[in-house]
């Protein structure tokens, strides 16, 4: 397979960063480290209802088709030493018909120290967060498309796909598991106008934390991305809590302007997530969550994953699938999700997931409650994440521009198929 020079030269940039620290173990005899690595692409196929005033290179449209890339993954890690692992992901989102041109980014690159199970240390770029279950999980073993999007609650903002440079330290003690991050959020270069939003002053530490007491099987911590779904491959229930925060993380205005107020981000959040086999074969998973955001006054910010638009939108949500799907308020999100167990199904072994997720979020800023139905069914072929069909379907809120209340919904459906090599 060709590589374009982006792709060679990051490749060329984990076999540097990588190989001293492989040098260095040469002599340890006892202990062979071995660089790990695989590839993942999720491809979407997918139908739109688009939001009213769309419009697509300043054509108004009311639906569109489109094939795109939602997410490619390619991780590296290895575990250097008994106590040093590295680890790093390369990949992007959202290549589709907009951009000729996709490239491969730096997204996590990082190495930790173990001192013991109870206390690692890690420092880089990386996922590592606080707050909840669902902060940064693996997108490989998610059950839905693409939810809960809404706990990435300052993407793009000033993380980098959730990722930030930090220090962090985790460990397990027990049935306990923990993580305490501090991490240096990237700089907004932006003034909010007329709105709360963030600020564009110098970004101080983001901290956060979450604490899961887990009743039955341990979760592996070895990676900040936790699962899905395990089907019928493990029993776990865990329930935990956490929180983050960033003083003057906010701004009504240009932080150089003396009128400006500033707001500190403080988000609490408590959830509890269960994998359960069952006797007859098949699994249940569900997760139920609370989540407490505060950004400052009446902060909304609509959001569409993937958006196939370019402009336009004549109501609250804007244009495209967006909607008010992060802001100061309270979240109440649930996930169920129901696998059967391995059966022939044309002609195919595979495990088939139905499941269901639900965002209830009362945002201080909208007049109605908002509340999002994503519904889903998996055909993990031979009951894998490594190859799996996805077929979705989400019903959004329409609120309208000038009230603010909900006047409708709109759908989107997607076809998604998953492969994973190593």
């Amino acid at each position: 397979m060709e590589l374009k020079k982006g792709a060679f030269n990051i490749w060329f940039l984990a076999v540097i960063l990588f190989s001293p620290l492989l040098l260095i173990c040469q002599s340890e005899k006892e202990f062979k480290p071995v660089i790990k690595w695989n590839i993942t692409s999720q491809i979407w196929m997918r139908y739109s209802d688009l939001n009213n005033g769309s419009l697509i290179y300043d054509e108004p449209a009311s639906e569109f088709f489109d094939i795109s890339i939602r997410r490619l993954r390619i991780p590296v890690s290895s575990q250097i030493t008994p106590n040093i692992y590295a680890y790093a992901i390369f990949g992007g989102n959202n290549y589709n018909f907009k951009d000729k041109t996709f490239s491969l980014d730096v997204l996590d690159l990082y190495v930790e120290y173990k001192f013991a199970k109870f206390l690692e240390v890690g420092v880089g770029k990386s996922g590592w967060q606080g707050l909840n279950r669902w902060n940064i999980r693996s997108a490989k073993t998610m059950m839905g498309l693409d939810s809960p999007l809404f706990t990435l609650n300052s993407v793009e903002k000033n993380d980098d796909l959730g990722r930030l440079f930090g220090v962090w330290l985790k460990g397990q003690a027990g049935q306990f598991d923990y993580r305490l991050t501090f991490n240096r959020p990237f700089a907004v270069t932006s003034a909010p106008v007329n709105a709360v939003n963030f600020a564009n002053n110098k970004p101080r530490v983001k901290t956060s934390s979450y604490v899961k007491y887990q009743f039955f099987e341990l979760e592996s911590n070895k990676s900040a991305y936790q699962t899905g779904t395990y089907m019928q491959a493990k029993k776990v229930f865990n329930i935990g809590a956490g929180f983050q925060y960033q003083e003057k993380a906010m701004s009504d205005g240009d932080a150089k302007l003396e009128s400006t107020t500033f707001y500190d981000i403080q988000h609490f959040a408590a959830d509890s997530f269960l994998n359960l086999p069952l006797a007859n074969g098949n699994a249940i998973t569900t997760y139920l969550g609370f989540f407490d955001y505060d950004f400052g006054k009446n902060y909304i910010r609509n959001v569409g994953a993937n958006n196939p638009t370019t402009g336009g939108g004549s109501d609250f949500n804007g244009a495209g699938v967006a909607f008010p799907m992060i802001g100061t308020g309270s979240t109440w999100y649930t996930q169920f999700g129901y696998a059967f167990k391995e059966t022939e199904f044309l002609s195919q072994p595979m495990v088939i997931q139905p499941n269901i997720a639900i965002q209830h979020s009362s945002w201080d800023a909208l007049e109605d409650n908002m509340t999002v139905y994503d519904f889903t069914i998996n055909f993990l072929l031979d009951g894998s994440h490594n190859n799996k069909f996805s077929l979705g379907y989400q019903h959004r809120p329409i609120f309208d521009a000038t009230t603010l209340q909900q006047k409708d919904y709109k759908g989107m459906a997607v076809l998604q198929y998953q492969i994973s090599l190593k």
